[in-house]
């Protein structure tokens, strides 16, 4: 099956139900930004820290698989020049929804977060790329093309999930919210769950996703050229009821820095 063709639909259909991911900030937001008060997030809860970024004025930021209204927006209201890349119609439609509203420009390419072939090498400053490679096959290629798109010296913003995440069948939790181990690493919506459950799944119209080993998410950073900088780990807020949650970090998010 076509995963990226489903994952796009499924993202499209995401927006019309109003998943928080996919509602654009408010004119308060944009007028803050304007002002240098602003924050993004990059995992659930925690602000990404202000040290982390480059000088908002004329900074060239692809946000990287992180359409829908939110980060690029108040970047772009920043001072920044920002190009979106998701594979989201949809999610790329509320970017520009804020663009218009709030006399902002903001560059929107339509393609998956492996392939940026759309730009030349050296195009960007800063890559801002949310919690969102859980929805690719493969997150090296995803890093190589990051490394190839950046200045040297050019700044990586990664947020990912981390891969214990997977382990379990949230189905099989019991009254008590005890979890049960039931699938190996790295897993697939695709090759790990019986046909019953994808098909499920795919009925209900969920994005498919991939796990990755922190191998591939922090040495696969790595390899492409990277220096990570700085690190932070995140999980769920309480009010999202996330049985894994309650006992460790699920999300991860890296600062790297491309050699040069």
């Amino acid at each position: 099956m076509d995963v990226t063709k489903y994952n796009r639909a499924a993202w499209n259909r995401e927006v019309d139900k109003g998943n928080p991911w996919t509602l654009p900030v408010g004119p308060e937001a944009i007028a803050a930004a304007r002002r240098g008060e602003w924050a993004v997030l990059l995992t659930p809860t925690i602000p990404v820290p202000r040290g982390w970024f480059l000088p908002m004025p004329g900074c060239r930021i692809l946000c990287l698989a992180s359409g829908g209204g939110q980060q690029a927006p108040i970047f772009a209201a920043a001072g920044a020049q920002v190009t979106t890349l998701d594979n989201s119609p949809r999610q790329l439609e509320q970017d520009q929804l804020v663009a218009q509203r709030e006399g902002l420009t903001i560059r929107t390419v339509l393609g998956v977060m492996a392939d940026l072939s759309a730009f030349e090498d050296g195009e960007f400053d800063l890559i801002f790329h949310p919690v969102s490679n859980v929805f690719t096959p493969e997150v090296r290629p995803v890093w190589r093309e990051a490394a190839r798109v950046l200045l040297a010296g050019g700044v990586l913003l990664a947020g990912f999930d981390n891969p214990m995440n997977h382990l379990f069948d949230f189905d099989l939790a019991d009254k008590k919210g005890k979890l049960r181990v039931r699938y190996k690493l790295p897993y697939s919506d695709v090759g790990s769950l019986s046909r019953r459950k994808l098909a499920r799944r795919m009925r209900e119209g969920w994005p498919l996703e991939y796990s990755h080993s922190l191998e591939d998410q922090i040495g696969g950073q790595c390899d492409a050229g990277f220096h990570i900088t700085a690190f932070f780990e995140d999980r769920y807020p309480p009010e999202a009821k996330d049985v894994l949650s309650e006992y460790m970090p699920t999300f991860l998010a890296t600062r790297a820095v491309k050699a040069g």
